[in-house]
């Protein structure tokens, strides 16, 4: 990575790692540079066959459904894949289906195969197709865990073992690399951090803190903006994918698979637990006046010359 591409990551990383009330600033420290670790191990592959891991099920949501951080975010993620000629395919289980089809119906993506794990399934047919497939990375996006004591719990201390399956398994299941994306201490992949600090720093962190790791994390306020992020990061380290990339960092883009995702999932807000246009409490406008600001940071106008020469892979 060249030092201009590291000061825009930087700052892509900065605009992302903005705490949203859960008091995990220690934990943006101790990720910091994740981002970039994670843009440059997936650039660097001239071809990368990927696999999207996310949903996470929240049982007491009027109605029950998947929550709209994960697969939203997910979803445009697959479309900037997808757009930059890089395959890719999506997993979740039973209980979080719904909202998964719903999103990436949302962006378009009727090719996008969508992989689903039943609730007392072996996971051994599912990490034996994706070894088929050749995938090489897995991106993990706000799929919940297992903790230290064994369950899956949500942010409240939920146990969610019978709503959710253990895809950390499959995360875990190799020989491809892993990437997460998370906003808590309690998504797969977040086992990369300290326990200890998840219990420091986050409400019920002791009982909820996953211990599944990856090889890059990546933290955000909003697991959302996380992939808002990734997207910008890879469009600045693979002027072949940046048209590609830039093109879904668009709030038009963002919006219809939100509201795909909610009404037709359905979809609901983590925090709120309602079925309502929103991402963890915090409503689509804020969510893309973020997304701008990344956006203009990797726009053409900003990136120097230096950056622009990139042809493939680092």
């Amino acid at each position: 990575m060249t030092g201009a591409e590291q000061t825009l990551i930087d700052r892509i990383e900065t605009l992302i790692h903005q705490d949203v009330g859960r008091n995990i600033g220690a934990l943006f420290a101790a990720a910091k540079g994740g981002l970039g670790r994670a843009a440059g191990a997936l650039a660097a592959e001239p071809a990368p066959r990927i696999g999207l891991l996310t949903g996470f099920f929240v049982p007491l949501g009027t109605p029950p459904a998947a929550e709209t951080d994960g697969p939203a975010g997910t979803a445009l993620l697959a479309a900037a894949l997808t757009r930059a000629g890089v395959a890719c395919r999506m997993l979740t289980d039973a209980p979080c289906a719904g909202g998964c089809a719903a999103a990436l119906r949302g962006a378009g993506l009727a090719n996008v195969p969508l992989d689903v794990v039943a609730i007392g399934e072996p996971l051994a047919g599912a990490v034996a197709g994706w070894r088929d497939k050749g995938i090489g990375f897995v991106i993990a996006v706000e799929r919940c865990g297992r903790s230290a004591g064994g369950p899956p719990r949500n942010m409240r201390g939920i146990d969610l073992s019978a709503h959710t399956a253990p895809l950390d398994e499959l995360f875990l299941a190799g020989p491809w690399r892993t990437v997460a994306i998370g906003d808590g201490g309690n998504e797969i992949g977040l086992g990369a951090l300290p326990r200890s600090l998840v219990a420091r720093h986050v409400d019920y962190g002791e009982l909820i803190a996953c211990v599944t790791p990856a090889d890059y994390l990546v933290m955000a306020g909003v697991s959302h903006w996380g992939c808002y992020g990734l997207i910008a990061a890879l469009a600045a380290m693979r002027e072949d994918w940046r048209a590609a990339m830039l093109s879904c960092l668009d709030p038009m883009l963002d919006s219809l698979i939100l509201e795909t995702m909610v009404l037709e999932g359905p979809g609901v807000d983590g925090v709120s637990q309602r079925q309502t246009l929103s991402i963890d409490a915090i409503n689509i406008a804020t969510h893309h006046a973020k997304l701008s600001a990344i956006r203009e940071l990797v726009s053409a106008e900003w990136i120097p010359n230096g950056l622009s020469d990139r042809r493939g892979p680092p």
